[in-house]
């Protein structure tokens, strides 16, 4: 029973020294007067794989901008003027209140809009605005196949390239492997600057004389053949094509329901508090 005793007042010791301990302080690894920069501070600063030398380089561009900082915010505190220090404290608060009413405000704004947009409202609103779309570059309906000179069923190519015909084009589809390049999606509009990429043999000096609506043509390099069809040109500040906007104009749609909605909200808050007598002004 006496070894017991012994024992447990050992026991209670130990615990209790451990229990009163002084917490261990968080390592610092720098200072600036009265503030410190802590080892935790920069524990996800160096991103891992980082070599050690430049890992080293990193905190320690990372301790001298801090410390930076700190210094000339000390200076500015002590040799800027009241008034200029009261100013600046006017703007911080008007920014803190901007901050936080324009977060609220889109969290709001969130839960509240309508982002479907229809076809109808897309083609509406292009229709209404056509004139203020314009290209800022020629844009370029045609299809085209690059293939070498030596394949043997050119002339059989070439015509169903001409007349691309439904079938045709299903065919032409189907031995496009042989092919050096193709495109044949000739109801889309496409950048000039995306034919000079893909059909090399255009360029700015040239173009007037390949990019002409309708013209169905061949040009033969040192290795190759390009047959091409150009089925319609639009002409720079001509009005661009809704295919061009759509995207454009569906966001520039939902933005505008946003400053409606923005002004909706504020209104009914502004009018919910003067009812609940939150808000008066005195005459």
């Amino acid at each position: 029973m006496h070894k017991f005793l012994q024992y447990f007042l050992l026991l209670f010791l130990v615990s209790s020294c451990t229990y009163f301990k002084k917490p261990q302080e968080p390592e610092a690894i720098a200072r600036v007067g009265e503030v410190y920069l802590y080892k935790n501070d920069i524990k996800d600063l160096v991103p891992k794989g980082t070599s050690k030398s430049d890992s080293i380089a990193i905190v320690k561009s990372y301790i001298d901008r801090w410390a930076t900082q700190k210094i000339l915010y000390n200076a500015a505190e002590y040799n800027l003027s009241n008034n200029q220090m009261e100013s600046f404290t006017d703007l911080i608060n008007q920014y803190k209140i901007d901050l936080y009413t324009k977060a609220y405000l889109e969290e709001l704004v969130k839960q509240q809009i309508d982002t479907v947009v229809t076809e109808a409202q897309i083609n509406s609103y292009y229709d209404l605005n056509k004139q203020y779309f314009k290209n800022s570059s020629e844009l370029i309906k045609l299809r085209y196949i690059n293939l070498v000179k030596e394949n043997q069923k050119l002339d059989k190519i070439k015509s169903k390239f001409s007349s691309f015909t439904k079938n045709e084009r299903k065919d032409l589809q189907e031995q496009a492997i042989q092919f050096k390049s193709y495109a044949f999606n000739d109801s889309m509009w496409v950048d000039i600057n995306q034919v000079y990429e893909k059909l090399p043999f255009i360029n700015v000096n040239n173009k007037d004389q390949y990019m002409v609506p309708g013209l169905n043509f061949q040009y033969p390099d040192s290795t190759s053949v390009w047959l091409v069809k150009v089925n319609n040109v639009l002409s720079k500040n001509e009005a661009t094509p809704l295919q061009f906007l759509r995207p454009t104009i569906k966001q520039v749609i939902i933005n505008n329901r946003k400053l409606e909605l923005v002004k909706t909200i504020e209104k009914e808050i502004t009018n919910d508090a003067i009812k609940n007598n939150k808000y008066e002004i005195y005459k």
